[in-house]
């Protein structure tokens, strides 16, 4: 019983990690435990850092999704990092580019008012979407970024967007395989924001 109360108070005293995003994040067309998010519980643990990792990532979602479930998400898992991997799906619908920073913008806010730190996540769309779209895009993740202060990570699929082999058939989903290295790829953006 005692190992039983021990165990969760470390689990009670241990920061929450927010993983906030779309199918890209969670593990869509794998098993859970191949994802990246769950990957990085395990690195969280190798290297002994007291952080919890909660994935309210869903799949199909937008930023607009994202902003209008973002303050009960806050409520529910209280995070002290929100890492914010949305915009991939406003992207392939060719919804309005100010649309999807408003709503983006309304995502860190919500998360900084209550004290966490923010990582926002770029995304990238194919060259057949238009090169005024396509660079409007990508800049948005920037622009944000800047304009509120928070941590960014340029390109989620860093690395891999251009190996077929490290997607599923349907070409826009990773595979297993890709999984450590968008966990590399998230990480090297994320440490800086959990201290010592």
């Amino acid at each position: 019983m005692f190992a039983a109360l021990a165990a969760w108070s470390a689990t009670a005293a241990a920061a929450t990690i927010l993983i906030y995003g779309d199918s890209l994040s969670a593990a869509y067309g794998i098993g859970q435990k191949e994802g990246w998010v769950s990957l990085l519980e395990e690195r969280l643990k190798q290297q002994r850092l007291d952080y919890s990792v909660a994935n309210a990532s869903i799949s199909g979602e937008t930023t607009s999704g994202g902003a209008a479930r973002i303050e009960a998400t806050l409520e529910r898992f209280q995070p002290a990092v929100v890492v914010v991997a949305l915009g991939a799906n406003d992207g392939l619908r060719g919804l309005p580019i100010a649309e999807m920073k408003a709503n983006l913008a309304r995502i860190v806010r919500a998360a900084q008012a209550r004290g966490a730190r923010v990582l926002i996540v770029g995304m990238r769309m194919p060259p057949n979407y238009g090169t005024k779209y396509t660079q409007a895009f990508e800049q948005a993740f920037a622009e944000v970024a800047r304009e509120l202060k928070t941590g960014y990570l340029p390109f989620l699929l860093e690395g891999i967007a251009d190996r077929r082999e490290m997607f599923l058939a349907d070409q826009i989903h990773p595979s297993a395989q890709a999984q450590p290295i968008i966990l590399d790829t998230v990480w090297k953006a994320l440490r800086p924001l959990l201290g010592k």
